[in-house]
C-alpha cells in the first residue's frame, strides 16, 4: 500500500484500531433488554462511528418509542463502562500507525465521547502514538458529516487533500469523502477497499 502522498493518517477508533465493536454492542443488547427493545445487531454494527446520543435517536425513531434518548444513552454507558474487556488492538491498522508514527501526522477521529475515547487509547497504549484525538465531545456534526475528520486535519496542521482516513463503517468513509479525503476500508480487521475522495 503506497501511502507516500499522504501527509497525515486518520484513523477512527472503534471497528478501526480497535476491536471494541463487541463491547459496544454487548451494552446496547442489554440497554435494549431492559427497555424491551428489539435488538437488531447487524442494524446497530452499521450505525458504527455514530455517537452514542444520535444512536439513540435512531433507535427511538425506528422503533417509535415513546422514551427520552438520554435514559437510553445514560444506560448504555452504564454497561459500557461495567465491561471489564473493551477491546484489543487491531494488528493490519495498529502496525501501519506504529510505521507511520515518525514520517506523518497522525489522528483519531471517533465518535466515542472523550471520557471513552481516552480511556480505551490508554488502556491499549496507544494515546502516546498521536498528534491529536477529536471525539464525539469535540464536534456538533457527527459522522456521516465531514466535521470530526476536518477537525482532525486542522489540528494536526494537514490540509484535508493530503489526508488519508482509514474507516470499518460506510457511515465514516462517507464522512471522509465529505471532508475530501481518500479512504481505505478495514473489514474484519484486513484493509479492504480503497476509495478516492
Amino acid at each position: 500500500m503506497d501511502l507516500s502522498k499522504y501527509q497525515a493518517l486518520i484513523f477512527d477508533m472503534d471497528g478501526t484500531l480497535i476491536d471494541s465493536m463487541p463491547a459496544h454492542l454487548g451494552a446496547w443488547r442489554r440497554t435494549c433488554e431492559a427497555f424491551g427493545i428489539p435488538f437488531d445487531q447487524e442494524w446497530l454494527h452499521s450505525l458504527g462511528g455514530m455517537p452514542t446520543k444520535k444512536t439513540a435517536r435512531a433507535i427511538i425513531e425506528r422503533y417509535q418509542l415513546d422514551v427520552q434518548p438520554q435514559l437510553l444513552v445514560e444506560t448504555k454507558f452504564q454497561y459500557y463502562e461495567a465491561t471489564e474487556h473493551k477491546g484489543v488492538v487491531i494488528p493490519a491498522t495498529v502496525d501501519l500507525l506504529k510505521q507511520f508514527r515518525h514520517e506523518k501526522k497522525t489522528a483519531v477521529g471517533t465518535g466515542c465521547i472523550r471520557r471513552h475515547a481516552d480511556e480505551l487509547l490508554t488502556m491499549t497504549e496507544l494515546l502516546p502514538l498521536l498528534d491529536a484525538v477529536v471525539t464525539a465531545s469535540d464536534v456538533i456534526r457527527y459522522k456521516p458529516e465531514p466535521d470530526t475528520f476536518l477537525l482532525a486535519a486542522e489540528r494536526v496542521g494537514v490540509k484535508p487533500q493530503d489526508c488519508v482516513v482509514f474507516e470499518d463503517t460506510n457511515l465514516g468513509r462517507q464522512a471522509a469523502l465529505a471532508a475530501g479525503m481518500d479512504c481505505i476500508l478495514v473489514k474484519n480487521g484486513e484493509l479492504v477497499e480503497f476509495t478516492k475522495a
